[in-house]
């Protein structure tokens, strides 16, 4: 039975990510970087006003005043995605617009509101500095700047930079299908009054919200029954998909299929159960280059199972750098005992704040692996060696923060 990081372990050496493609940019929000990119042109292209205003030369200027304006012939108006005919030449000027190119001759651009204007003269009563509110060519990006490293999702910066240098694509991994598969005769969509003996299907909306929110494609198979025929024809249909999750239907009972079907379908077991609690029957095989996971059915522990190995599995598949999530150490205010001489892993859910310089947290409440309730809150999960059956309060714990911690 391996240990945690044995486990992961396990599962990233086998998984890889799935080929990159061209992805237009209005589609490529979110996905991992497929290779490093550098501009091969430069941004702005040309010279160009960054005010509405007149295009001078700022000698001409160099003796204005309130008292003695300097008074400019304008050679017309130049509006942006215009090109001027005339250079400006000593004691002309053109009206220029924001973002159209700064005429030859002209250095400086006057503001609009800083001027005079007649039918075709413009005063200026104040000098300026040569080269104030001109943006010049590649100022912003120069060709053969380094835009994307390969690993990093895609923001909406990167996008507006890569339209801006001409690459209407960009190469990325795409996001992972990942088939998800609830189990059990006892199950009944969340819209129903379950009968006796029957519950409602938490798993398959907490699964496939998690696999969402890490930016794959969930694609759910709710509700299979625990019958060996139906579940090779749902198994076999799930198979297509990048990646494939089951959840109930791995351990040892007589209704137990998942195992002995993946098998029988050619899936490679790479191990089952892992050392810690709670989650323990995780199942993890790989068929043809998938990664498949058997989930234990208890909603927590199949939700605990999905952050900590499925999560940085997929995003190796969809080609992240970053699979894990950020690790750092907290106070446990309430404290924690356990199981004497567990030699398993714990893991505990947590509400991890910001007080001043310190990270704090408390549990959520009772920690049964079947206790849903108990994730509500949670942003964190703290991590308890094997070995360690009691933390007193205010002791030193590590955190896996699920989600940002706020300051309170």
């Amino acid at each position: 039975m391996p240990s945690p990081a044995e486990a992961l372990a396990l599962i990233l050496e086998r998984v890889a990510p799935l080929p990159p493609r061209q992805v237009p940019l209005p589609e490529a929000l979110g996905l991992a970087a497929a290779e490093a990119l550098a501009s091969e042109e430069q941004v702005p292209p040309f010279t160009n006003s960054a005010m509405d205003g007149y295009a001078v030369r700022a000698e001409d200027l160099a003796a204005a005043s309130t008292a003695q304006p300097i008074r400019l012939r304008v050679l017309g108006d130049l509006a942006a995605g215009a090109t001027p005919d005339q250079a400006v030449v000593p004691g002309t000027a053109w009206r220029i617009m924001t973002g159209a190119p700064l005429p030859e001759g002209a250095d400086t651009v006057v503001p609009v509101e800083d001027t005079t204007r007649g039918q075709d003269w413009v005063e200026v009563r104040a000098p300026l500095r040569r080269g104030v509110h001109v943006r010049h060519a590649g100022e912003d990006i120069q060709a053969g700047r380094s835009l994307l490293v390969p690993g990093r999702a895609l923001r909406p910066g990167d996008l507006g930079v890569l339209a801006a240098v001409g690459m209407p694509a960009v190469p990325a991994h795409p996001r992972a299908r990942v088939a998800v598969l609830t189990t059990g005769d006892e199950l009944v969509d969340a819209s129903e009054r379950p009968g006796p003996g029957q519950i409602r299907d938490a798993n398959i909306h907490s699964i496939r919200a998690q696999v969402a929110a890490c930016g794959a494609i969930p694609a759910p198979f709710p509700r299979v029954r625990d019958d060996r025929a139906t579940l090779t024809a749902a198994l076999r249909e799930a198979l297509t998909a990048d990646a494939v999750l089951t959840t109930g239907g791995i351990s040892v009972g007589d209704y137990d299929f998942v195992k002995p079907i993946l098998e029988e379908l050619g899936a490679r077991r790479v191990f089952w159960k892992v050392a810690q609690k709670p989650g323990g029957p995780l199942g993890f095989w790989m068929l043809g280059g998938k990664p498949i996971f058997g989930l234990p059915g208890n909603p927590v522990a199949a939700m605990l199972m999905m952050e900590e190995y499925v999560r940085p599995a997929l995003r190796r598949l969809m080609g992240f750098s970053a699979l894990h999530r950020p690790v750092a150490e907290a106070v446990l205010e309430d404290g924690w005992h356990g199981k004497a001489g567990d030699r398993r892993t714990t893991f505990l859910r947590v509400v991890a704040r910001h007080d001043g310089g310190q990270l704090r947290a408390r549990l959520t409440g009772p920690q049964g692996s079947a206790i849903l309730s108990s994730m509500l809150e949670a942003n964190a999960l703290a991590v308890i060696p094997p070995g360690v059956d009691r933390v007193e309060p205010g002791g030193t714990v590590t955190l896996h923060l699920t989600e940002l911690a706020e300051d309170h």
